[in-house]
């Protein structure tokens, strides 16, 4: 977006972008963006896992994310099923509790975790640990120490320096455990450029153009106490095109096949890493789990064959395409203002009692979200809406573009869905928010699964007097 002197909202696309599409009827849902159990109820007003969220937002205040375990199951299981080989990691960063956890175990899948916080809640959950994935690209000893201690299944390093702390560690404990070396494969993944994590140039991995994951590989497998499991490769995330995934397969299973020529070993398992984008939307077109299996599991087979080794056991870390669509969040309406814009063109801000402490992902990534109207029917026509937070920045935009009902005023609900991943997990306190409530919603029932933070919380590791 160009410089304006005017503001940015002044500049090219202030009508809305070319993708937005009105809807025939403002009080529709897009199913593609909504969870499973989602749907608007007589009076109009949005219901999810047979709770109306009016009476979630009385009982509980707003804003709150709610959580369709109904859908959140099914998409675990989804892939699970379309996946049926491989190890499937559900990616704990993306949003991570003791129930999500619990959800995960029950489903079959493993559980990625990247922080001693992740692996504390997932221990807590009583996750069995052999079946945790350890990530990060600077883990300290301390992390090290309780993973390894812990018995957890892999831990995939990532620099040099790492593995010197994980010998030290396995030494010190009479420990050995099973490591995956991450490799950077030198793919350009067609995302925003801070979530795409497989070119050169950026922190994570082992560069295979340069000889370092080759080098890292010897290391690991020289070294007593470690297990060398196999290669890692994550390219990014919200990633439609499985054209980069071919891409990174073709040379990371080279260097696979390099280790067993110049090393005479046979690398086991081969992780694909996540990524998988969804629907937040109506511009995007996620591929469905069984879609994606046949697809990944046809370029590793085809490179498999090309090399001449064989398929190792695979495992792939969706975290986004579960928990992502699963959660919508919910807010009030405080104010509503018309802003005259160039040429005749005007926006109805509508500002909401939340905004980037419970979702930076718009002012990070300059995603895009979708809303709406969740307390009522409208019939008034609709206009062209930015939803907007109520911090002290210009760029707290919870919903870039979208047409909102022209009647919209204070004390109406606006729910924006696909806020499961990256939402709750990235919230802070700025301006001293307090961050809100998780509830899981199923068969008519609300259950609190993350609490609402309390003035309480936000002054307890204030000390001063």
């Amino acid at each position: 977006m160009h410089a304006h002197e005017a503001g940015w909202a002044h500049a090219e696309g202030a009508r809305g972008p070319s993708w937005l599409q009105q809807l025939t009827d403002i009080n529709d849902l897009v199913p593609l963006l909504w969870s499973s159990t989602a749907r608007k109820n007589d009076e109009g007003a949005l219901e999810v896992g047979g709770v109306d969220l009016r009476d979630l937002v009385a009982e509980h205040g707003s804003p709150a994310y709610v959580l369709d375990e109904a859908d959140f199951r099914a998409r675990a299981r989804a892939f699970a099923e379309a996946f049926g080989d491989y190890d499937v990691f559900y990616a704990g960063k993306a949003f991570l509790c003791t129930t999500v956890a619990r959800w995960v175990a029950e489903e079959g899948l493993c559980l990625d975790v990247c922080s001693e916080g992740e692996l504390t809640v997932a221990l807590r959950a009583g996750f069995d640990p052999a079946r945790i994935g350890h990530h990060g690209n600077n883990k300290t000893l301390a992390e090290l120490r309780r993973s390894v201690v812990a018995g957890v299944g892999r831990i995939v390093v990532d620099s040099f320096a790492e593995i010197d702390r994980l010998v030290a560690v396995t030494a010190q404990t009479g420990r050995s455990t099973r490591v995956m070396v991450r490799v950077t494969a030198g793919v350009e993944a067609h995302t925003h450029e801070y979530i795409a994590t497989a070119h050169e140039d950026q922190k994570f991995g082992f560069s295979i153009t340069s000889g370092a994951a080759l080098a890292a590989v010897r290391k690991v497998q020289e070294t007593p106490g470690l297990e060398l499991l196999g290669l890692h490769s994550h390219i990014g995330s919200q990633i439609f095109d499985t054209s980069g995934f071919e891409v990174a397969a073709r040379r990371v299973l080279a260097l696979h096949a390099q280790v067993s020529t110049e090393l005479g070993v046979t690398l086991p398992e081969l992780d694909l890493g996540g990524g998988f984008g969804i629907a937040y939307t109506t511009q995007d077109d996620p591929a469905d789990p069984a879609q994606l299996a046949t697809e990944l599991t046809k370029i590793v087979e085809h490179e498999c064959r090309a090399l001449d080794v064989p398929v190792p056991k695979l495992s792939i870390e969706p975290g986004r395409a579960i928990v992502g669509p699963s959660m919508c969040t919910v807010y009030e309406v405080g104010t509503v203002k018309e802003v005259g814009l160039d040429a005749g063109a005007a926006r109805t801000y509508v500002s909401v009692d939340g905004g980037m402490s419970d979702n930076i992902r718009t002012a990070l990534y300059d995603a895009d979200y979708s809303c709406t109207i969740a307390s009522r029917r409208s019939e008034a026509p609709a206009v062209l809406g930015r939803v907007v937070g109520k911090h002290c920045e210009a760029g707290d935009i919870v919903v870039k573009d979208e047409f909102v009902p022209g009647d919209l005023s204070p004390g109406d609900l606006l729910a924006v869905p696909a806020t499961g991943a990256y939402c709750r997990s990235m919230a802070s306190n700025y301006n001293h928010a307090l961050r809100p409530p998780v509830i899981a919603v199923r068969d008519g029932v609300p259950q609190v699964v993350v609490r609402r933070e309390t003035e309480e919380d936000l002054l307890r590791t204030d000390v001063g007097a």
